[in-house]
């Protein structure tokens, strides 16, 4: 049994999860892995892991883009968890065992600062971007970011070995506490982040401030509700099309109010480098902080999860909000979303929603931890795993298919495949997601020139790493409305050389 916090569908094809340990599960390892292949007999499907030696409770997490798409964890609840960088080296296959597991040593290897509730991000150049946290168990911000590998002096004296050089963020210390796990995302200008009620864009080299933007709008009854953690609602960037001349988008949605705990109903999206950003406001079908948002291969994107009242934390919200909704950025504004079906099961607080390369949605997770007593609704631990099927899989329309060689990209190749069926053809990418706390880490939706000469296809990749950060991918084919199973690709290399790091014992190197 596990009540997952993070969770992530990985290169091998398998799901991981990951939930405290320590801090009042009952079970075992804190770490467990899901052949979906083989979901029909739970002795195969589900594999403890081990080798987690400290809490990975609210850690912040990526897929990396070195060749194995090794999978990383880092900060956590207190102590040396606060210090905590873990990496796991996805292996197996569908129906095939994997053997390894998580590998971490805080004796050789940590972050600069102790950090609880941090967001990280690859960078352009590649490289890991930490931000924001806590000093462990509700304690005094960490208002700064640090980038992995380290790029400090060697200092023995120190408990990361290094000097610190970690960025001061002035804005960060000012909106404390409710700028936890601030929502980052790579722009060609810079790098975005949106905390509390507010948004800027950084100077990728030194971090400095380029632009600030209008502070979001909020619920009608509180202009200053917050949308990032502890009031918590969830951030996808919009969908980038070929030739990319498009500015990009952001779309947030949820959150809640610091005083009332009145979750908010409305959704808002900007394009963050248009010269005098705006944001546009768009009424949901209801109330929702705790929310997950996850893109699909059509574009599109399904918010479900959380509650119609309260805010985040442990027993702090109630009347939970059962119904998922489709987000469709393509329609004009106020038309963009549609009620889909509901859940029977209460997904509050640590609940999460994982795209699978089968185009459906894992939803997990729900940990209140407690009794909610206005309304008067008591809320179990949640166990039970379930999939969303989006409309497209609904369809009766047939799958198409796909074979794809090379599966390695460059920025600008020109990569050739073979498929069922080319009519309607587009093919769409969703960035590699590790998904905790409605923070999508990693999420990007890009679909990129195609073209087809009867069923032979050749895809241009993205052009710069701006555009589409180094990574790994989930590959779509789609006919019309319908995705196919999909393939991940990498895309843009490993320019930070993370295969060569860390080179430290016990971490084994895929190399570059």
């Amino acid at each position: 049994m596990v009540v997952p916090l993070i969770v992530s569908q990985v290169v091998t094809g398998k799901v991981t999860f990951v939930e405290k340990k320590g801090t009042g599960e009952p079970n075992g390892t804190g770490a467990y892995e899901l052949d979906l292949s083989q979901i029909n007999d739970f002795s195969k499907a589900w594999r403890a892991m081990d080798g987690l030696q400290t809490d990975v409770f609210c850690a912040g997490g990526l897929t990396l883009p070195d060749k194995v798409g090794r999978q990383l964890t880092v900060g956590g609840w207190a102590g040396d968890a606060n210090y905590g960088v873990r990496l796991y080296w996805p292996d197996g296959s569908d129906g095939v065992p994997g053997t390894n597991g998580w590998v971490e040593d805080p004796g050789v290897l940590s972050l600069q600062v102790p950090r609880w509730y941090p967001s990280a991000m690859i960078m352009a150049n590649g490289s890991i971007l930490i931000v924001g946290g806590e000093i462990g168990q509700n304690a005094a911000e960490q208002p700064n970011l640090e980038i992995l590998p380290p790029t400090g002096v060697k200092d023995a004296s120190t408990t990361s070995g290094y000097s610190n050089t970690t960025v001061y963020l002035d804005f960060l210390d000012r909106t404390a506490p409710f700028n936890l796990y601030p929502f980052i995302v790579v722009l060609k200008s810079g790098i975005f982040i949106a905390y509390y009620n507010e948004a800027r864009i950084l100077d990728e080299v030194n971090f400095q401030t380029i632009k600030e933007l209008p502070n979001m709008p909020g619920a009608v009854n509180d202009p200053t509700g917050g949308r990032t953690y502890q009031l918590e609602g969830s951030m996808v960037i919009l969908p980038q099309h070929a030739p990319y001349t498009d500015p990009v988008g952001v779309l947030i949605c949820g959150g809640s109010t610091s005083g009332g705990g009145y979750p908010i109903d409305n959704c808002v999206s900007t394009q963050p480098e248009v010269a005098n950003p705006t944001w546009t406001i768009e009424r949901m079908p209801s109330r929702r902080v705790l929310p997950c948002m996850a893109g699909l291969p059509d574009g599109t994107y399904v918010i479900l999860n959380g509650a119609e009242h309260g805010v985040a934390g442990f027993g702090l919200a109630g009347s939970p909000n059962l119904n998922a909704v489709i987000y469709d950025p393509s329609k004009p504004v106020n038309q963009r979303m549609s009620i889909m079906a509901n859940t029977t099961v209460a997904r509050l607080y640590h609940s999460e929603a994982t795209v699978l390369l089968d185009g459906r949605v894992l939803v997990s997770g729900s940990d209140p931890s407690g009794q909610y007593v206005s309304p008067a609704d008591s809320f179990p631990e949640e166990y039970r795993v379930e999939v969303f099927s989006p409309p497209y899989l609904l369809s009766g329309l047939p799958r198409p298919t796909f074979t794809i060689t090379n599966k390695d990209w460059s920025y600008g190749e020109q990569v050739t495949f073979t498929v069922s069926s080319a009519t309607n053809l587009k093919v769409s990418l969703l960035g590699s997601v590790v998904s905790t706390h409605g923070n999508a880490m990693g999420q990007r939706t890009i679909f990129p020139a195609v073209t087809c000469t009867g069923t032979t296809c050749v895809v241009t990749a993205p052009p710069d790493a701006h555009t589409s950060p180094p990574g790994w991918f989930m590959m779509f084919v789609l006919n019309g409305p319908t995705p196919s199973v999909g393939q991940f690709v990498r895309i843009g290399g490993d320019p930070a050389g993370l295969g060569n790091w860390p080179n430290l014992p016990p971490f084994d190197l895929p190399g570059i």
